[in-house]
């Protein structure tokens, strides 16, 4: 006999979850061990898994170390270990340094190695064979909608890391899946009024991009919001994720007539061709009369740290910074500095707070259950975790804050000052509607994995 799974919308599953489980076909990659719990891996004993899935290989590697620095000093806040960060500054006092609804969070790791494949792999091992009851990382948008179809699919909570694509929270967006990152749409609406500011509106650029769904969704917003103020494109070149060198890919730059290069590139991609367009001595020269310049949408402190003096004057967004002087950033600072000795970057703040979110809204919600947690996470209004009033919007689970414009400093003060914030530029100038042509999807119904 074939059973068949109709989807049910939220409060019916609630409704039938709350009366005593729900009985519904497992999918077909999970073991029979899913049919005895009202939802996917109900922790029964005094402990509660968390699945850490990040990039330890690979060309996103040093983001994904980071980010699990950040997973193991929340998981010690949320225990009751340590200063608790910014578990003193989060608006919600839900969670009271003793673990999550009486159990303590211990957490399982795995490699995405940034490709699909072996994220959702990893992903899978931690959900069926370790218990994890949430899965949370990525440093690359490919690996992020991957996953978090994945955990669509199973039936348990995706909290994405470091994803940047609009598809994430757009196209490809899914009810267990929540983006506590920024994406191009916000880039692009920050960054161009800035270049414009900078550099002026008769403009004419070239952009190298990744060949997966972040570049391509990082070259259209670039493209779509300088064009606004005046920018021709003379050419977008893909080019392949971890390629190494990109001295094919600059030499043709060269007699584009373009005076501006976009890199939408990141990570150890970034650190080679933002060097490499240096080296070839791009910045340079003068095209159009102007001076040449480089940009690269969205970078990091790790970034820069890479590029080390190419990265001098360059502007780009990031989602957070170390150097913030709010309560919540600064508390975040001194914690996660007395444990490894050094600043966090934009990647371990985001993960750190998509661990504190999670467990909040599992508190809040005073149960593990998917549908539940999410609801809580719906239309969550919060403050005190580094990037000011922030919203996880309900109708997409993208969040909406503050978005920071940064370029390199011309003389850091240190290893890691290495950023400067530019402009700070408000949330309302960055919201859009969720139905967007840009970032439209159907965010389907949230599944317990029952």
């Amino acid at each position: 006999m074939t059973l068949i799974r109709k989807p049910l919308s939220r409060r019916s599953i609630l409704r039938a979850g709350a009366a005593g489980g729900i009985g519904l076909a497992a999918p077909t990659i999970f073991t029979s061990s899913a049919w005895s719990a009202p939802y996917l891996n109900e922790p029964k004993g005094g402990e509660v898994t968390f699945g850490f899935n990040v990039p330890q290989t690979g060309a996103y590697a040093d983001e994904g170390a980071d980010e699990l620095r950040a997973y193991q000093l929340a998981v010690k806040h949320i225990n009751g270990e340590g200063d608790g960060g910014m578990l003193n500054t989060f608006s919600s006092k839900a969670l009271g340094g003793n673990g999550v609804n009486g159990k303590k969070v211990v957490y399982v790791t795995g490699d995405t190695q940034t490709k699909s494949d072996a994220a959702r792999a990893s992903a899978k091992r931690m959900i069926e064979k370790d218990g994890a009851i949430m899965i949370t990382g990525g440093s690359s948008s490919g690996v992020a909608i991957a996953v978090q179809s994945l955990c669509q699919e199973a039936g348990v909570v995706f909290m994405a890391g470091l994803t940047h694509s609009n598809d994430t929270t757009g196209k490809d967006r899914r009810a267990n899946g929540f983006r506590h990152f920024f994406n191009t749409e916000m880039t692009g609406a920050a960054l161009a009024p800035v270049l414009k500011n900078a550099f002026g509106s008769d403009r004419k650029a070239y952009h190298l991009t990744a060949d997966y769904t972040w570049g391509w969704s990082q070259e259209g917003s670039i493209k779509k919001y300088t064009e606004k103020i005046g920018w021709d494109t003379v050419a977008a070149v893909r080019t392949p994720l971890g390629a190494g060198d990109f001295s094919q890919y600059i030499t043709p730059v060269l007699n584009s007539g373009a005076d501006v290069l976009v890199l939408n590139h990141y990570g150890k991609d970034m650190v080679n061709s933002l060097t490499q367009a240096v080296q070839f001595g791009l910045r340079d020269k003068m095209v159009n009369g102007k001076q040449f310049e480089i940009v690269v949408p969205l970078f990091s402190r790790l970034m820069a740290q890479g590029a080390g003096d190419a990265i001098k004057g360059i502007f780009g967004s990031t989602n957070w910074n170390w150097s913030l002087t709010d309560e919540g950033s600064q508390a975040f600072v001194k914690s996660f500095g007395q444990e490894y000795g050094f600043p966090p970057s934009q990647a371990a703040h985001t993960t750190y707070c998509q661990a504190i979110l999670y467990a909040d809204a599992c508190q809040r919600a005073g149960t593990f259950e998917p549908c539940a947690v999410a609801a809580a996470l719906e239309d969550f209004d919060f403050d005190g975790l580094g990037n000011g009033p922030t919203l996880y919007r309900g109708a997409d689970h993208q969040c909406f804050k503050d978005v920071l414009v940064v370029k390199g400093k011309e003389a850091p003060s240190s290893q890691f000052d290495l950023l400067e914030v530019v402009e700070v530029t408000p949330r309302a100038q960055v919201e859009y509607a969720p139905d967007m042509a840009d970032v439209a999807g159907d965010l389907g119904t949230c599944n317990n994995g029952a």
